[in-house]
């Protein structure tokens, strides 16, 4: 692959990077805004979530059809997410319609926030909500988060509330955009087979009367609670458990170290969470998982089984967290650096996927890193580095959250 990267930042503040490959077969592009659940006031929780449904619902000059069947026209693959982070929007398009693909996106960038669309959103999103109140994992999940960060924006949920998004007006929700839709708070990531000069006179000429951010990011190292709590729901009939524990930042090297070490300790096959927990027959789900964030990080570790099994459960589970920084052999390391440095080049395969790269890296970290770069930094991960890491964020150190069942006597 003939790779090469191109970076500029427009008059405005807007900062455009592209990784362009003119032997690829698509182009993508992707508008990165750093707006997400943690910059929001709790007042207001889920607007970014909310902002991101109304972004298809139509401009001054567009339809919410026009821009859905125009990206349909396109042959696109085109959609958007938000996270605590940041929202996305994104498509991949072939090269002969990257121009109007890039044009469409950046146009349903400024929405009209109309009073009827904001009405009728609403509805959805409410729905959303009490679609996901329905999943035992991500009610304990979104608690676990919210009890571990407290009063730090990193515990908001992404969806909202109920009650937030009952309240939420639409003047919040405009004043919201204009803080933080803004120019100096976007990064345009492209990757394919793209012009870059060519997409920066588009986007130049597309953007250039976005306004400026108001406010900046906390990003102060948050304090964090380590306490242990019980739901109890009618609506389920097996026990669940999710422990949330600190772990390094996004901009921090050793997160590919905690991402590996995740992975060992509770990958979905072939992990110690997996065989002393799944193989034995004592947990139906056993998982681990690392998230880089702007200034921090968490580790989660997840199980589920018999509700009168969960105290036992979490005595395997704080048994292979203690143990496994002595338990590391030079052979799962070496797997599992196998693995990483495989899915970054399968990801590296696709310009959809180097786009999405290149967007987020650069919206949490503000740098640009080649993926031969990444690869060393993987390759470079060593016993003595994952044992150091489990030394500085013990992940049983954690808030600790169980759900069982409403006729279950809690323990």
């Amino acid at each position: 692959m003939s790779i090469q990267y191109h970076q500029t930042t427009l008059d405005n503040g807007m900062t455009i990077i592209a990784e362009t490959d003119d032997d690829a077969l698509s182009s993508a592009a992707g508008f990165f805004v750093k707006a997400g659940a943690r910059d929001e006031a709790t007042q207001i929780m889920g607007v970014s979530h909310f902002l991101e449904h109304m972004m298809f619902k139509g401009t001054e000059d567009l339809t919410a059809e026009q821009i859905n069947q125009g990206f349909d026209d396109l042959g696109a693959n085109n959609n958007a997410y938000t996270s605590r982070e940041l929202t996305c929007f994104y498509a991949s398009v072939l090269p002969e319609h990257f121009r109007a693909a890039q044009t469409l996106l950046a146009r349903m960038m400024r929405p009209a926030l109309r009073q009827d669309d904001f009405d009728t959103e609403k509805g959805v999103i409410l729905e959303e909500i009490a679609m996901y109140a329905d999943n035992p994992f991500w009610v304990l999940y979104e608690e676990s988060i919210a009890r571990h960060y407290a009063t730090h924006g990193l515990g908001h949920r992404v969806l909202g509330t109920n009650e937030s998004i009952t309240a939420l007006t639409r003047d919040q929700m405009a004043n919201y955009f204009n803080q933080r839709y803004a120019a100096d708070k976007t990064v345009v990531a492209l990757a394919g087979k793209v012009d870059f000069d060519e997409a920066v006179s588009q986007i130049s000429e597309l953007c250039d009367q976005w306004q400026q951010s108001v406010g900046k990011r906390q990003t102060e190292l948050p304090s964090v609670g380590t306490d242990a709590f019980t739901l109890q729901d009618e609506r389920v009939n097996r026990g669940y458990l999710i422990g949330i524990a600190q772990a390094p930042a996004a901009n921090d090297d050793e997160r590919y170290a905690a991402a590996l070490l995740a992975q060992m300790l509770g990958g979905v096959d072939n992990s110690k969470l997996h065989w002393a927990l799944i193989e034995t027959g004592i947990a139906e789900e056993a998982q681990a998982g690392y998230d880089g964030l702007d200034g921090t990080g968490d580790y989660f570790v997840y199980a589920s089984g018999d509700p009168a099994k969960l105290d036992q459960i979490w005595d395997v589970m704080s048994t292979e967290i203690r143990g496994l920084k002595d338990s590391i052999t030079q052979d799962e390391l070496v797997s599992l650096r196998s693995k990483m440095a495989t899915a970054a080049m399968v990801a590296a395969e696709r310009p959809g996927d180097r786009m999405q790269r290149l967007g987020r890296l650069w919206t949490m970290t503000g740098q640009y890193m080649p993926l031969e770069e990444e690869l060393n930094k993987i390759e470079s991960i060593t016993i003595d580095s994952l044992r150091e890491l489990c030394d500085r964020y013990p992940i049983d150190r954690c808030t600790l959250g169980r759900m069982i069942p409403a006729n279950v006597t809690a323990g």
